[in-house]
């Protein structure tokens, strides 16, 4: 059943465990990650990038797949379909008129003003078609920036600011993960993290979070995260096994037993990331 996140992610901050959100990248990992997250019987959000849109050929496309997928594999568990990292209000709005059940509107490089500007329009938009909105506020660096490199965590009265401002149905706080891998060890904000979930309504959001130890990982759901988005480690995983195929199979050419040699650890890598979740 595609839904919007709220009900799941008010649920999560509410039960203290945390949604996953593993980002797609094709048809085969859409269908790998609807199939095991049926088979548990859990929540989940498919998060994709402009990137990966791109790639898959559109808007449209990437909503039509998981719409048809939904439908052809019998799937009724709650799915959400995410636009991950928006960087504009138009590429927000085309998510929510190919029909995205929620976006988030990145506009964290920009000052508090503009941010909260940007953000609120796109808030304005889509809660018109039911559909919900993540903010971003700080900067989570990506793996180029190491653990402290150009990362800014966000602040406390700014978060209480933006959210006010905003109406905003979730909101990612920089506080120390980095997008892809960390050069050293993550450095997570717990205090920060749990003195913002104490100060507003809605649920926390972790990017980055390939790579944290899971001790780190519930502590960070202790402190108020109710989602926590996976995909770097969902690829690595499935580069590991593909590499291991080809090696072992130099005659076979066939796309779609190449592509399908990652199925499995791609699926027990989902089943590992929901129960450190501790996901309902």
């Amino acid at each position: 059943m595609l839904v919007n996140s709220k009900e799941m992610l008010l649920k999560a901050k509410k039960e203290h465990y945390a949604v996953p959100h593993f980002n797609i990248n094709n048809l085969e990992w859409t269908k790998y990650i609807l199939e095991e997250m049926q088979h548990l019987q859990k929540p989940v959000i498919l998060g994709v990038s402009e990137g990966a849109i791109k790639y898959m050929g559109g808007y449209t496309v990437v909503s039509s797949m998981v719409k048809a997928l939904l439908q052809d594999l019998n799937i009724t568990i709650d799915v959400c379909l995410h636009l991950d990292h928006g960087s504009s209000i138009e590429s927000c709005k085309k998510a929510v008129d190919a029909g995205f059940t929620s976006v988030m509107i990145d506009a964290s490089k920009y000052n508090l003003e503009e941010n909260i500007k940007i953000t609120k329009e796109v808030v304005d938009y889509a809660h018109l078609k039911d559909v919900t909105v993540e903010a971003e506020i700080g900067h989570i660096g990506g793996s180029e920036d190491g653990v402290s490199g150009n990362n800014t965590n966000a602040k406390l009265e700014e978060c209480i600011y933006l959210v006010e401002k905003t109406n905003i149905d979730s909101l990612s706080p920089a506080l120390g993960s980095v997008h892809g891998l960390y050069k050293g060890q993550p450095n997570l904000d717990f205090k920060t993290m749990k003195e913002i979930n104490e100060s507003i309504k809605i649920p926390l959001v972790l990017h980055g979070g390939t790579g944290i130890p899971d001790y780190q990982l519930q502590k960070a759901i202790e402190c108020g995260i109710s989602k926590i988005n996976i995909n770097t480690e969902l690829q690595i995983a499935w580069h590991n096994d593909i590499k291991q195929f080809i090696l072992k199979n130099e005659n076979i050419y066939d796309p779609r037993k190449v592509i399908s040699s990652g199925e499995n650890k791609i699926k027990e890598t989902i089943d590992n990331k929901v129960k450190e979740f501790k996901t309902k």
